[in-house]
């Protein structure tokens, strides 16, 4: 189990390496050249050869790269080149609004897409499981942003129930985290339905309908403890997809999250807010993810037995060898 833990630990430091990287060659590739915005489009050469210093544009990009990356291992952003206060400081005010978007809106759809995924797989072949498989077709095809956009016609400016937007009222809450819900729902009912179908196949729960239980103990003490194995892995790595999904749906909404802070600094070039912002939500997406798989571990006996047996045959290889 050690060595499973090591191996997930070990691969987390290449894919944020690089994730880094990409992040770096791509804001370099992008139209627009900050340092012609902050000296002016009419400046002279020198101007401009003085701006870019100031900004450290004037270095190869594998030197701003390793330069970056050592400042970060610090925690060190770099400075906005549009206010100049510390990234990290922006990204450490803005993320507790991305968070706690984030994190309701993966609730919500868990408690949404559960209960339906279960129901439509004890209905299996029925019209309320034609129903319920319909629907999540429609809302997993449906654009979260379209549906913001939706939302707010008929509830805010149609039925005026809720604000069109800002964070001065609780019910501000309510759209975005509905309009990132609703998609993650049906990914979750989607894979609850086939895991349940799949687990109330098997022998030993043959065996507790066998024993004269209940079909609600069947399913919900027997067959949905190892259906909802699986489904671990995917809630897990929906919170990172509901802080990909949340720069988009906090612009619309305008919400002052850390998505809100990343759109605003593409739109101003601005450098390090775009590092910095897209590496904090990289680590922790990828810290979240490689928590599930650790918990994962511990929950799966197949991993567990795989790795055990790995270590049985190497003490029964060096005993040979003896």
């Amino acid at each position: 189990m050690l060595r499973y833990i090591v191996k997930r630990l070990l691969l987390f430091i290449p894919i944020i390496l690089g994730i880094s990287f990409i992040v770096l060659i791509l804001i370099d590739i992008t139209p627009g050249d900050p340092v012609a915005i902050m000296a002016g489009w009419d400046a002279k050469p020198e101007v401009i050869a003085q701006v870019a210093a100031d900004l450290r544009l004037d270095r190869p990009i594998v030197v701003r790269y390793f330069e970056f990356v050592t400042n970060a291992l610090k925690g060190d952003f770099g400075k906005s080149f549009r206010n100049k206060r510390p990234v990290m400081t922006d990204i450490l005010s803005r993320f507790p609004y991305t968070a706690l978007l984030a994190f309701v809106s993966v609730v919500l759809s868990v408690l949404i897409g559960l209960p339906l995924g279960i129901y439509a797989a004890t209905h299996q072949y029925s019209w309320k499981d034609n129903t319920a498989i319909f629907a999540t077709l429609i809302l997993v095809s449906m654009p979260s942003f379209w549906l913001a956009l939706l939302l707010v016609r008929v509830f805010s400016l149609g039925l005026g129930i809720t604000p069109v937007s800002g964070i001065q009222k609780w019910t501000s809450w309510i759209l975005p985290m509905f309009s990132l819900a609703v998609g993650y729902a049906a990914s979750i009912a989607r894979q609850a339905r086939s895991n349940m179908l799949q687990v109330i196949r098997e022998d030993y729960i043959v065996t507790a309908r066998a024993k004269g239980q209940s079909e609600r103990v069947v399913i919900y003490r027997h067959a949905l403890k190892n259906a909802c194995i699986p489904l671990i892995m995917t809630i897990g790595s929906l919170f990172g997809m509901a802080l990909g999904g949340a720069l988009v749906t906090e612009q619309i909404f305008s919400i002052p999250g850390l998505g809100q802070y990343t759109i605003t600094g593409l739109i101003n070039v601005d450098y390090p807010a775009i590092q910095g912002s897209v590496l904090f939500m990289s680590i922790i997406s990828c810290s979240i993810i490689l928590l599930i798989d650790i918990a994962f571990a511990f929950i799966d006996p197949r991993i567990r037995s795989q790795y055990i047996r790995k270590k049985v045959k190497a003490i029964q290889v060096g005993g040979e060898g003896a």
